[in-house]
């Protein structure tokens, strides 16, 4: 039997049985080539054989393990660059939030300070106001009113007692509120120091009491309230305890 007729025949039980790729028909070219090679005058064997000795293809998974791996690298990659970008983010959403906390850090010091610089002020304007009060000598009426309401507010900075009741009834009796009144009468006047001013005080009795601050006039009304007041206290315990001549 002619070689290529056997060739042929292995070709044709291969294609009948067997699916193969691109890789098993370069594998069975190379077997018929060995075929071919067998002498002319060698002997030749019908027995079916050609399917014990047909070479199994193997299929290399090189390739499918190449694209695995770079397929892997491919998705570590892209992982690290969304847990890349993640944290950028976050290292973006943290830098935000730390400038907008010394933003309202700096804006609440400032507020403070803006509070703190008006409560200074008005403190300030407060204690200004209150120097030009404490300057400025409270006024008093020209008449008799204004005259013990005076005279007892020197005898408060001076520790001296007496009420506007106290006061007031004694000068009614005593001048009827002339503050140039004078008793050239009594006993006192004989002896020459008569009585004088609202309270009808002796000149050398004006003298002892009289109180720093106020004119050394027995006739300046406030003068002489508060110089009697002071002797009263002296000697009576308050110008209230004075009902008569003293």
């Amino acid at each position: 039997m002619p070689k290529h007729f056997l060739t042929r025949g292995h070709g044709r039980a291969l294609t009948r049985h067997h699916k193969i790729t691109a890789a098993g028909v370069a594998a069975l070219g190379a077997a018929a080539i060995g075929f071919s090679a067998v002498p002319s005058n060698a002997s030749t064997s019908t027995t079916a054989e050609a399917p014990a000795q047909t070479a199994k293809v193997a299929y290399s998974t090189q390739q499918i393990q190449g694209v695995k791996a770079d397929i892997n690298s491919q998705l570590t990659g892209a992982g690290l660059k969304v847990e890349q970008f993640a944290a950028k983010k976050q290292a973006a959403a943290e830098a935000a939030a730390k400038k907008q906390a010394a933003t309202e850090k700096k804006a609440a010091a400032e507020a403070k300070a803006a509070k703190a610089r008006q409560a200074a002020e008005s403190a300030s304007r407060s204690a200004e106001r209150a120097e030009v009060k404490k300057a400025a000598p409270k006024k008093y009426g020209n008449n008799l009113d204004g005259w013990i309401r005076e005279a007892m507010s020197i005898m408060k900075k001076n520790g001296i007692p007496g009420s506007y009741e106290g006061i007031h009834r004694n000068i009614m009796r005593e001048s009827s509120g002339n503050p140039k009144a004078i008793n050239l009468w009594d006993i006192n006047a004989q002896k020459g120091i008569p009585s004088k001013g609202l309270l009808q005080v002796i000149p050398p009795t004006f003298e002892a009491y009289h109180v720093k601050g106020t004119p050394k006039d027995i006739y300046d009304p406030v003068a002489n309230i508060v110089a009697a007041c002071n002797y009263a206290a002296d000697k009576y315990g308050t110008m209230d305890n004075v009902d008569s001549a003293y």
